[in-house]
């Protein structure tokens, strides 16, 4: 590979750095130019605490003696 100082090649490695650099910035110019500024509403909550309502119906007890899926052995190994 040939050494870009002494074949004059350098010229075209700073062009190509300046280049990327340029398109970067205008890059960042047009997204700072057209980005819309979005308000945000501020939210209000309900501070008022809700009486709790009486409970007429009393709720059922899940049933314990329902059948099992696994058997356990007899004896631990």
């Amino acid at each position: 590979m040939k050494n870009p100082f002494e074949s004059g090649q350098i010229k075209n490695y700073l062009l190509l750095y300046a280049s990327v650099v340029l398109i970067m910035i205008l890059f960042f110019m047009a997204t700072t130019l057209f980005q819309e500024d979005k308000k945000i509403e501020k939210k209000v909550f309900n501070t008022k605490t809700k009486t709790p309502l009486k409970q007429t119906q009393e709720v059922p007890q899940e049933t314990t003696h329902a059948t099992k899926r696994f058997k356990l052995l007899d004896k631990g190994y």
